[in-house]
C-alpha cells in the first residue's frame, strides 16, 4: 500500500492515541516512525505501532510521562524519560545537548527510565545539521551473549555518529551491534518471510531462518567477538552514566507483557571548532574530495537521504499487513 508521509504519520498517531498514550508522546513518536519509513527503515517504522500500543495497554510504559532533568553540571545532564516512549525524551535531550555544547564546547547528556528509541541516526543527524559532531549510544533488552557465553546478556546496543558537512547533508553512521537490527526479524515475521542464516539462533542455540524463532532466541553479534565487546562498551557507558537497567534486567520489547524496560541512552555532542576557525570544515572537505576521486564509494547516510526525498515525493510502499494490524487495533481499542 503506497502511503504519503502524512498518511503514515496520521496512521501511527491514531494507533498510539487509541492505546491512550498522551498527545505529545503520540505526536512525536508518530513523526519519527513515519520518518523511518521514508528512510526505508521499516524495522523502526509503522511495524512498531502495535508493539508500543501493546506496551501501553499492559502498563509497560507511562501514558503521560513527565520529563525532567534530574541532575545538571556545567557540561553534563541526566534526563529522566519518566517511563514513557523514548522519542520525546531523546528529542529533548538532543536539543539540551546541543545547547550545552554551544556554550561549553562539549556536552554529555544521559537519558534514564527510557524505552525503544527507534533510529539512533535521526537524533545524531539533527545535532549535525545544527553544526555539531554527535555520538549516541543506547542499550536494549538482552538479545546477545557475552564472548564465549550462551545466554543473552547484551542488547543489540545501537550506536550512531554524525558529522556536519558545510552546505550538504551530514555524514551519518548508524548501526546496531548485532549482525542486523532485531527489528528486521519483526518485519520478516509480519510478512511471513524467512531470514538469512547467520542473523539469529534459536533459544537452544541452533542457527535458524525462522524470524519467530530468532525473536525468541539470540541475535548474533556483528563481527563475532568484536561485536560483543563493542556491545559491552556501550552497555557499561550507558548504564553506568544514566543509572538505567542493564540489558538483561529489561524484558523484551517484543513481548506485550513484562516490566517497564527502563533502559538508557547517552548523547555526546561536540563543537567542531576545537582546532580553531574552519579547520574541521576544511579537513572534512579534503576527506570528501579524496572519496569523490574513487567513484565506487558513497558516504554513510547518503542512500538514506535519497530514499527520504523519494519517499516525500512518491510515497512509501507499506506492508498491507502492518496497515491492517494498526487499523484493527484502532477499531478494537476505541470500541472499549
Amino acid at each position: 500500500m503506497n502511503l504519503s508521509y502524512q498518511d503514515m504519520f496520521s496512521l501511527a498517531y491514531s494507533g498510539l492515541r487509541a492505546a491512550r498514550i498522551n498527545e505529545k508522546s503520540s505526536f512525536e513518536t508518530a513523526q519519527f516512525l513515519a520518518l523511518a519509513e521514508l528512510d526505508g527503515l521499516a524495522s523502526h517504522g509503522l511495524a512498531r505501532v502495535a508493539q508500543y500500543a501493546g506496551h501501553a495497554i499492559n502498563g509497560r510504559i507511562e501514558l503521560a510521562p513527565k520529563l525532567k532533568v534530574r541532575h545538571f553540571k556545567t557540561s553534563a545532564a541526566l534526563v529522566d524519560a519518566g517511563d514513557g516512549l523514548a522519542f520525546p525524551a531523546l528529542r529533548f535531550a538532543t536539543d539540551l545537548s546541543v545547547n550545552i555544547a554551544s556554550k561549553t564546547g562539549l556536552s554529555l547528556v544521559a537519558v534514564t527510565n527510557s524505552h525503544h528509541f527507534g533510529v539512533a541516526g535521526h537524533f545524531a543527524e539533527a545535532a549535525a545539521r545544527a553544526g555539531y559532531i554527535s555520538l549516541l549510544f543506547g542499550n536494549t533488552p538482552a538479545a546477545m551473549p557475552m564472548v564465549g557465553g550462551t545466554k543473552a546478556i547484551f542488547g543489540t546496543n545501537p550506536l550512531a555518529a554524525a558529522f556536519p558537512i558545510n552546505n550538504g547533508d551530514p555524514l551519518v553512521i548508524d548501526m546496531s551491534l548485532s549482525a542486523v537490527a532485531r527489528g528486521k526479524l519483526l518485519v520478516a515475521a509480519k510478512k511471513g518471510e524467512s531470514i538469512p542464516e547467520g542473523w539469529a539462533l534459536t533459544a537452544d542455540g541452533k542457527p535458524t531462518t525462522d524470524p519467530q524463532e530468532g525473536l525468541k532466541g539470540l541475535m548474533l553479534p556483528l563481527g563475532g567477538d568484536k561485536g560483543a565487546l563493542l556491545a559491552l562498551i556501550v552497555e557499561l557507558l550507558v548504564v553506568g552514566l544514566s543509572g538505567s537497567r542493564f540489558s538483561y534486567e529489561a524484558d523484551s520489547f517484543f513481548d506485550a507483557k513484562g516490566n517497564r524496560p527502563r533502559i538508557g541512552q547517552l548523547l555526546l555532542t561536540i563543537d567542531p571548532g576545537l582546532a580553531g576557525g574552519k579547520v574541521f570544515a576544511s579537513r572534512m572537505q579534503s576527506f570528501l574530495k579524496t572519496l569523490a576521486a574513487d567513484p565506487g564509494t558513497r558516504l554513510p547516510g547518503q542512500r538514506r537521504f535519497k530514499q527520504r526525498n523519494k519517499g516525500f515525493n512518491e510515497g512509501v510502499n507499506v506492508s498491507d499487513g502492518v496497515v491492517e494490524e494498526i487499523q484493527a487495533g484502532i477499531r478494537q481499542l476505541w470500541s472499549k
